[in-house]
């Protein structure tokens, strides 16, 4: 579920790497240092760096929020198939495992109309989902990741991941408030411009419950003092808070049955 928190860290990341374009092993857009975080700054450590020439970018959410109407009756959506990372190859009478072990994932084995299943354990290795597969099948046997069948004249073998779905409880706009604190009016300038066209770009933001988000301009203030020359820019972001589920892909074959009707 995306919340406030969530966003403003999205935020910050994509601060950094339009400020640090080649990474904060390397120098930033201005040739300066620059102090990029999510929250507001603590104004001691702030005037400080400011005198020693370094610049601020903070990122911070606004007070306040508004609702955005939500898809009737809240249906859910794939967010994530979960495409499984284990390979199942079947030639002859042998099955070949191959490709990489994670969890969770299922095996399903058809073997002369009879269905056998296994689900990967954490710490599994292709041999040792191998070893289990081969206890559940009668006549049986494996050599490493590779299953014998010697008996078997039909052999069915899938793998199948577990994805996600969510659906939008609710949704809403919040402001971000993105403030750029420089010690001179080029420094403020330059970052300002940089941000303002790097992050209204792609509009699109992506949360870890991977439904639609959206990030807006909506307005810029300038001010200045004797040390700081500051611009805010002020970004609205449309989110959904939501619910997910797991939902493992179908490994089993799905059976085709005819409805006779006799007449009398």
């Amino acid at each position: 579920m995306a919340d406030p928190s969530e966003i403003l860290n999205v935020i910050a990341a994509q601060v950094a790497a339009i400020v640090y374009p080649n990474g904060t092993g390397s120098p930033s857009v201005t040739g300066t240092v620059v102090s990029i975080y999510a929250g507001w700054p603590v104004h001691s450590v702030l005037v400080t760096d400011i005198l020693a020439g370094i610049s601020h970018i903070s990122v911070y959410p606004m007070e306040g929020e508004q609702k955005i109407p939500t898809a009737l009756g809240r249906p859910y959506r794939a967010v994530d198939c979960g495409d499984p990372s284990v390979i199942a190859t079947v030639s002859g009478t042998a099955v070949t495992l191959s490709g990489t072990v994670s969890t969770p994932q299922n095996l399903y084995f058809l073997v002369d109309g009879s269905g056998y299943h296994y689900s990967v354990q954490s710490g599994d290795t292709l041999t040792s989902i191998a070893t289990a597969i081969t206890t559940l099948i009668p006549n049986a046997s494996n050599v490493e990741e590779v299953i014998s069948l010697p008996q078997a004249t039909q052999i069915v073998a899938r793998v199948g991941g577990v994805g996600t779905e969510a659906r939008e409880l609710r949704r809403q706009a919040k402001e971000y408030r993105i403030t750029v604190w420089a010690p001179t009016t080029l420094l403020r300038d330059t970052l300002g411009g940089a941000l303002d066209e790097g992050l209204s770009i792609n509009s699109s933001l992506q949360l870890l419950d991977n439904l639609p988000a959206f990030m807006i301009y909506a307005r810029s203030m300038y001010s200045q003092n004797t040390q700081i020359y500051r611009r805010d820019m002020v970004f609205s972001v449309n989110y959904a808070t939501s619910q997910t589920l797991s939902a493992p892909q179908v490994v089993a074959p799905v059976m085709s049955i005819n409805d006779h009707t006799q007449t009398l």
